[in-house]
């Protein structure tokens, strides 16, 4: 197969199309198909599919017998102008990145979580997995940089949360794709450089490396260091620890292990796949039969610090950030303690509603967007989980739409 690799753009429906140019084995330089020479597909390896990510800016990576290999670049879908994935090439496309002790793994379960790195310290967390017989991948770039809170545009009041708080529970939560890593990994860095701790991270796989400052860290990954989440908690308090991370509360035992940590004086970090603040309280309860309902209300009003929830948009394409994230914010004030310990959950999204104490809504973070013109008003139209409300919040304030949709201005279109 001699088609030469350039990203381009319909894959499949509502992929977005338009070709970014270049050659991936030529270092995906600017160029049209026609520039320097074809690349057969024999030589596109998984190692020059991992590297041409950090050039285009790639989100992710998938591999699928039947189409081409396909980058996310902000959030769009762009495949590769190769000949799609045959069964044989997508089977064997990632044996030089697997690790030799996960292999069986692979083999008896039919989905396997790893973690692997490039020579320029690149670093890929890699989901494989059996469909319809054959190997599947969607692979994750980790920037091999720590990301800063400025970097990652979230508000100011994460890292006051940080500096305030030396025990509890925070919670990053966001559907896949979210941010939750990035923004964890900012959160140790912090603490890594200002705070003398011993941070102990559990995690499936680990993603960002980090480099002892003033902290020492031990990082734990599952399927290497330890066999699952279950084992690495079991003992984890007896290992002098002042901060831990736990890459996600999946479970019964996982939740348990975080709020008793947190109960024992420990400050305890940690994700959940859920898309706001209030389906993570569920999410939590479910883990949990009824008759223990009362407990862990108890133990999590006394320990709980802050449930950060993002979703990531595209940002204006001037602003050059690609993507941002707005935010919804719970914090762990006496009156949110309260409703929790009562099982008044309803009264929680009002509480964030108010936009007090640092605490916001989703709408108020897609509004604060639009204002700063970082987000084009129809993106934060179709994101908003109330658009009579954002529409309300943005009346009176003279926003940049693209031409899409006007601009807003004051009732009565006051001068």
């Amino acid at each position: 197969m001699d088609a030469e690799m350039h990203v381009t753009g319909g894959v499949t429906g509502g992929v977005v199309g338009g070709e970014l140019g270049g050659e991936l084995g030529g270092g995906l330089g600017g160029g049209s198909h026609s520039s320097g020479a074809p690349i057969p597909q024999q030589h596109v390896s998984i190692h020059r599919l991992l590297a041409a990510m950090k050039k285009y800016g790639a989100s992710d990576l998938h591999l699928k017998v039947g189409i081409p290999p396909t980058y996310r670049i902000n959030g769009v879908l762009r495949a590769i102008a190769v000949e799609p994935l045959t069964e044989e090439e997508a089977d064997h496309l990632l044996d030089p990145i697997v690790p030799e002790q996960l292999k069986g793994k692979f083999v008896a379960q039919g989905s396997l979580d790893f973690a692997t790195h490039l020579k320029d310290g690149d670093r890929f967390r890699v989901n494989m997995f059996r469909s319809g017989g054959h190997t599947h991948a969607a692979i994750r770039r980790v920037k091999a940089e720590i990301p800063s809170y400025s970097e990652l545009h979230v508000p100011a009041i994460y890292g006051q949360l940080i500096d305030e708080t030396t025990e509890g529970l925070i919670l990053v939560v966001g559907v896949t794709g979210s941010g939750k890593s990035s923004t964890l990994a900012a959160m140790m860095e912090h603490i890594n450089q200002t705070r003398a701790e011993h941070i102990i991270t559990v995690e499936d796989p680990v993603e960002y490396r980090f480099a002892p400052k003033k902290s020492i860290i031990s990082q734990r990954e599952i399927g290497i260091d330890v066999p699952d989440f279950a084992n690495a908690l079991r003992y984890i308090v007896r290992e002098d620890p002042d901060v831990i991370f736990i890459g996600e509360l999946r479970d019964h035992a996982t939740v348990l292990a975080a709020v008793q940590a947190a109960e024992t004086g420990h400050l305890v970090f940690s994700t959940m796949h859920t898309a706001d603040t209030m389906q993570a309280f569920s999410r939590i309860l479910e883990f949990f039969p009824s008759h223990e309902h009362g407990f862990l209300r108890h133990a999590l009003s006394n320990t709980l610090r802050g449930v950060l929830a993002q979703r990531l948009l595209p940002a204006q394409v001037e602003t050059g950030f690609g993507v941002v994230p707005a935010c919804e914010v719970l914090l762990g004030t006496s009156t949110v303690r309260e409703k929790i310990r009562e099982g008044d959950d309803s009264a929680l999204p009002m509480i964030v509603g108010k936009n007090e104490e640092g605490m916001q809504s989703f709408t108020k973070a897609l509004a604060d967007l639009v204002i700063k013109e970082w987000v084009a008003l129809q993106t934060a139209m179709e994101y908003a989980p109330n658009r009579d409300a954002l529409s309300s919040m943005l009346k009176g304030v003279q926003v940049r739409t693209q031409g899409l949709v006007g601009r807003i201005k004051s009732a009565g279109n006051r001068s």
